[in-house]
């Protein structure tokens, strides 16, 4: 999807995965792609060089480097994919030209980040790490992750600052881009933004605000949530949600929350309407499990949060249900959250896939207009 997006002409040699759910969405997608479904570290250097690939685009398990996770880094087995790359790139016959890396933030701070550095260094590569957001491209999810791009043996980019992880794209000078480097941006994250899927990451265009006039926090909020979501629905460089939301119809009722969820998680959601410019990151648990999960959906427009929530902790459950009933919350569908990974109108999902199973894929994808925009950068 990158590189289509990213208007470069490339045909892809061969797509790699063990997931047999999500190589049978490749396949549907993509049935003209050589889909290997085996591990990275089964294919053999003599298999890679008959490849001849001239970009690698990579996203190695996410784990040992979640704050939520044992971190176990380098030691973890899930790493030994990675790890194996790093071990055969010096030994290929035609080193690629260029290089793309994705994973979480806390990946920035690992052993194999290190390791990956050093090989890149090894072998000629000049490369620009970056921790991005989709909310840089004015799409309205957060959805923090970790870049490198590298390219072999040419002119440096013309924002080149290898000591410092950018935090936006290099549509800037080089100087501004500059102040953003990493110490600056990780201590200046609202608290609980360094985790894996924290539902939260820092706005690219963010401003200093105070809550609006007549505000009051409610369910478990901060004031400093309150102003942060203040300025994000009010950053009109960054899209409304409606922009990517399907039309409301009779299937639609599957994804309403169910009344045990309304009254055991009504002050955990976060509620959002189609014309907030926010949303928090999509798990892979999103639509099963409801905490931390990702936003939710307030169809019911003209209802005020504040008439809901104001007392209710003093009703009966039956009371509760009924008020928290009236904002018709919902989950956003699938094809929304694509939507905000920005992938195109075409792409689609097997009938046989569940909907479970296609949230279970969206929690572990990337967003394709970054990953666009930076192959864009790199091969530019």
């Amino acid at each position: 999807m990158g590189p289509v997006q990213s208007c470069v002409c490339a045909e892809v040699v061969a797509a790699v995965d063990v997931n047999t759910l999500a190589n049978e969405v490749y396949k549907h997608n993509f049935p003209s792609t050589p889909l290997w479904a085996k591990t990275i570290e089964g294919i053999t250097l003599k298999e890679f060089d008959r490849l001849s690939f001239d970009m690698i685009l990579m996203s190695p398990p996410c784990q040992p480097f979640t704050r939520i996770g044992l971190q176990g880094d380098v030691s973890d087995p899930r790493t030994k994919s990675f790890l194996y790359i790093l071990d055969i790139l010096p030994r290929l016959q035609k080193l690629p030209k260029y290089l793309l890396l994705e994973n979480v933030k806390g990946f920035e701070s690992s052993s194999a980040r290190c390791e990956l550095l050093r090989t890149l260094e090894t072998c000629g590569y000049l490369y620009q790490e970056f921790l991005l957001s989709p909310t840089c491209l004015g799409i309205p999810n957060s959805r923090l992750r970790y870049f490198l791009i590298a390219k072999l043996h040419q002119e440096p980019f013309f924002f080149h600052a290898p000591s410092q992880i950018l935090t936006r794209f290099p549509d800037q000078s080089l100087e501004e881009l500059c102040k953003d480097n990493v110490d600056k941006a990780s201590s200046s994250f609202p608290s609980g933004e360094k985790s894996l899927d924290s539902n939260t990451d820092p706005d690219c265009s963010s401003k200093k605000g105070h809550l609006p006039k007549g505000a009051f926090l409610f369910k478990l909020e901060t004031a400093e949530e309150m102003v942060r979501k203040h300025n994000q629905d009010n950053d009109s460089s960054i899209q409304m949600l409606e922009d990517f939301l399907e039309e409301e119809n009779e299937e639609m009722s599957q994804y309403f929350l169910a009344p045990k969820s309304l009254l055991r998680y009504a002050f955990l959601l976060d509620i959002v309407k189609p014309t907030c410019r926010r949303s928090t990151c999509f798990t892979k648990g999103y639509g099963h499990y409801v905490e931390g999960t990702g936003s939710v959906l307030q169809t019911a427009v003209d209802v005020q949060l504040e008439s809901v929530f104001k007392h209710i902790e003093s009703l009966t459950e039956e009371e509760k249900l009924m008020k928290l009933t009236t904002l018709k919350l919902r989950y956003f569908t699938p094809r929304e959250i694509a939507n905000l990974h920005g992938f195109p109108p075409e792409f689609g999902f097997p009938d046989k896939v569940s909907i479970k199973q296609c949230y279970r894929l969206l929690g572990n994808s990337l967003n394709v207009r970054v990953v666009a925009k930076l192959i864009s950068i790199l091969l530019g």
